[in-house]
């Protein structure tokens, strides 16, 4: 299903009864540390990161029992890791809705050119565009001129330029960080500034549903604390998170070896939101 098959050109309204949810039944989410949620800590998620990512999951859930979600994101990828390790994974899991946020480290850490790397996004997208899955991408947040990052706002413009061309091309989504002048608010920002912190993250899966037309509980400047989960939910995912995170990093830890593989991504398998790592829902 492509973007311009559900969604309305009149703006999203967050609670509206006469909005129906949105129609997707699995969501993966692909990218760097902004996508695992890098900066919203939370223990009882995978990787215990929460993030935008989880937070659009756990309101689209909400709408159907039968949603499913994958998270694919490692922190620290280029835009081609993220390409070569993600994509085939994401098609295999068969969703009808992909997020792609990629770019950000080669931009800052790299300095890498905005148009070449545009060049490598639109061939990600066509790939996954070809699913039928509506894809939403993400423009670059503006940092604006601060001591840091102020040299490098004009590649992230010229990028984000890019972005919009390459999802008009594909029928794709804009999920616009640059826009959203609430993200010049130092609470919306880690310590590091450089990820986002609980209230950021929250503030961007707002935005996201909004611009997805799907009504949602998030209100402004007030994050949504995870569900409670009955004994059942919390001891499978207590022995999900032994199995998949403690148990290998003991094991690690014991046993450290040079050459090991990049890290894990958060969430490898589609699933229900607060169901049992690893155990996939049917296509």
């Amino acid at each position: 299903m492509n973007a311009t098959s559900f969604l309305n050109p009149a703006p999203g309204r967050k609670g509206a009864t006469s909005a129906k949810p949105g129609p997707w039944q699995r969501l993966v989410a692909l990218g760097d540390s902004f996508t695992a949620g890098l900066g919203d800590p939370e223990p009882r998620n995978p990787g215990g990161m929460r993030g935008w990512a989880d937070r659009i999951a756990e309101e689209l859930s909400a709408a159907r029992g039968d949603f499913a979600y994958a998270n694919l994101a490692i922190s620290g990828l280029v835009l081609q890791q993220i390409v070569d390790q993600q994509l085939g994974p994401a098609i295999a899991l068969k969703p009808d809705l992909i997020t792609l946020s990629a770019g950000g480290n080669d931009l800052v850490f790299h300095r890498r050119d905005p148009d070449r790397l545009a060049a490598a996004l639109d061939e990600a997208v066509a790939v996954l565009a070809a699913t039928g899955a509506t894809i939403v991408l993400f423009t670059g947040p503006d940092w604006g001129e601060t001591p840091v990052f102020g040299h490098i706002r004009g590649k992230v413009a010229v990028f984000n330029e890019n972005i919009r061309t390459i999802a008009a091309r594909h029928h794709g989504v804009i999920a616009d960080l640059w826009t959203m002048r609430q993200l010049s608010d130092p609470r919306m920002w880690d310590p590091d500034r450089l990820h986002f912190s609980p209230l950021g993250h929250h503030t961007i899966a707002g935005m996201v549903l909004d611009t997805l037309h799907v009504p949602h509980s998030l209100r402004p400047l007030q994050p949504k604390p995870l569900p409670d989960r009955n004994w059942r939910e919390t001891r499978a995912s207590d022995l999900a998170w032994a199995t998949h995170y403690l148990l290998p990093w003991m094991v690690h830890r014991a046993r450290p070896r040079a050459g090991n593989g990049p890290a894990a991504p958060k969430r490898p398998e589609a699933g229900p939101v607060f169901g049992v790592l690893g155990q996939a829902a049917q296509p």
